[in-house]
């Protein structure tokens, strides 16, 4: 007999959008891991269902192909009739937006799944819903996430088996009642102790068209390796810097999503014991670790690197290392970066940000010195280990100036000369939840409400600024032109959203 109170639950990355000339990539964030380790321990059954590569009754070669949207963007992913079929067998579907990116899809499925299928509950979760919830509620959700959601979603869980859909003991979320929107985001408390969140569920993802399509959340594009097997892990949560652009920045002790910025770690051995997994059960080659400040705690990140090394995985560029943990005392730490090294790293970004000091100070948490830091002997190093090395450079920040941003450009190119492998151009985004989106909307940056689609690292959203926001994108477009290789140039663009007409 079935139990009409226990939910199936199904966590849906919507289809993939971009505009035309840039890549695409399959989602396939920890998101869903972690939310599904949470509902195995509750022994509630769960799918991941990724909509811009499908699962094995979807063909794999459509992948890239675009369908063109009235917005002017490419949708890359299966048909809304394909998601809707997937919807129709649970009973509880999550969606996640923690990109700023992925609104426009996770609303549209939100609409058709609820017009189609109005019984079932959506809920949203990520960085980018619970800044934007009026906007998903609009949509046809029923739950938005305020914070974390390992715990949230197991209380919601155990709320839908006793029968109810009284959400107002379910800690951190938003939710309708008579078309008032209710907020729990202070029932509860953040997880300071990592090693007691559950074990991430990464065989939930379809991992091996990941590894087919070699183009996932984290990886290296064109990777020539035909032994592509990666996954992302995190060490640690949260950062110790508050740069006024991340949303980790407003994240703290009595804020709607409480102190989830607050940096905090698992064990050595919680993350070995991760690791250790991702090898011998997965097959696991490569490792992304996917925390916002891996040497928050220097010590314990070189510890870990050390114990990394006797796996013998390959660590792709990391995302959260910054350039000050990476010196000591202005001058680069060649024990470090040797470690670096022999922990597998082959590839690294350096997070320059910004080629001015002021800049630097006032709206990246002034996170290293841009005067006394030996940028030359810091390259060489990583050079001399054979690390490939990547830079991303920021342009547009709100109060920048023309003189300002040709000092970043000039400053990527000097680097270049001195051995930086490539180098990545962004326009300052001000999102939602951050900081700079306050001082953006205080100061009349921002015009009416925000053109979502168009928050992407490529495109200028601010208005009244000291550089028009069509001179920047033509400052950035011609600074990725001059100072990258040609032979990077054209494997870059053979890798964006194929246009099908």
């Amino acid at each position: 007999m079935i139990d009409k109170n226990e939910p199936r639950v199904l966590l849906l990355y919507p289809p993939e959008q971009r505009w035309p000339g840039h890549m695409v990539k399959p989602n396939g964030s920890l998101a869903y891991p972690m939310l599904g380790g949470a509902l195995r321990e509750i022994d509630c059954y769960v799918e991941v269902y990724d909509a811009c590569v499908g699962n094995e009754d979807d063909n794999l070669d459509n992948f890239y192909k675009s369908t063109k949207l009235d917005s002017g963007l490419y949708k890359v992913g299966v048909s809304d009739e394909r998601i809707l079929e997937m919807a129709s067998k649970f009973d509880i579907i999550g969606l996640t937006s923690i990109f700023s990116s992925q609104e426009t899809m996770v609303l549209h499925c939100c609409k058709i799944i609820k017009e189609r299928y109005p019984e079932k509950i959506l809920i949203a979760g990520g960085s980018n819903a619970r800044w934007r919830s009026d906007k998903f509620f609009n949509a046809g959700f029923d739950i938005v996430a305020t914070s974390e959601g390992e715990e949230t979603i197991k209380q919601i869980i155990e709320t839908y088996r006793t029968g109810s859909r009284d959400w107002s003991k379910v800690q951190q979320i938003k939710y309708i009642v008579n078309d008032n929107i209710i907020c729990n985001s202070q029932i509860g408390k953040v997880v300071m102790r990592l090693d007691d969140l559950p074990f991430p569920a990464w065989d939930l993802l379809p991992n091996e068209r990941y590894w087919a399509i070699k183009a996932g959340h984290g990886v290296e594009y064109g990777s020539e390796d035909e032994n592509v097997k990666y996954a992302s892990i995190l060490t640690s949560l949260g950062c110790p810097f508050k740069c006024t652009y991340c949303h980790i920045g407003k994240e703290v002790e009595g804020s709607l999503t409480q102190e989830i910025g607050r940096f905090r770690i698992k064990s050595d051995e919680r993350v070995i014991k991760e690791l250790e997994y991702l090898k011998y059960e997965l097959g696991v080659t490569q490792v992304f670790i996917e925390d916002d400040s891996l040497f928050g705690r220097k010590k314990r990140a070189m510890r870990l690197l050390e114990k990394i090394v006797e796996l013998d995985l390959k660590l792709i560029d990391i995302n959260g290392i910054n350039i000050i943990h990476l010196l000591k005392k202005g001058k680069p730490d060649i024990e470090m970066i040797k470690l670096m090294k022999r922990a597998g790293f082959t590839d690294f970004s350096l997070p320059v940000e910004s080629g001015n000091s002021r800049i630097l100070k006032k709206w990246c948490s002034n996170k290293w010195d841009i005067n006394n830091t030996d940028m030359e002997g810091l390259i060489k190093a990583f050079n001399d280990e054979g690390i490939r090395i990547d830079a991303n450079y920021m342009i547009g920040f709100p109060d920048e100036t023309y003189e300002e941003i040709q000092n970043t450009i000039k400053y990527a190119k000097n680097n270049a000369e001195m051995g930086v492998d490539t180098s990545c151009f962004f326009i300052c985004i001000p999102l939602p939840g951050t900081e700079m989106f306050d001082y953006c909307i205080d100061n009349g940056l921002i015009d009416g409400d925000v053109e979502i689609d168009r928050m992407n690292l490529r495109s200028a959203n601010m208005v009244n600024t000291i550089v028009p926001p069509e001179e920047l994108e033509r400052l950035r477009d011609k600074a990725w032109d001059e100072v990258n290789s040609d032979d990077w140039k054209k494997n870059r663009k053979s890798l964006i959203v194929r246009v099908e007409e």
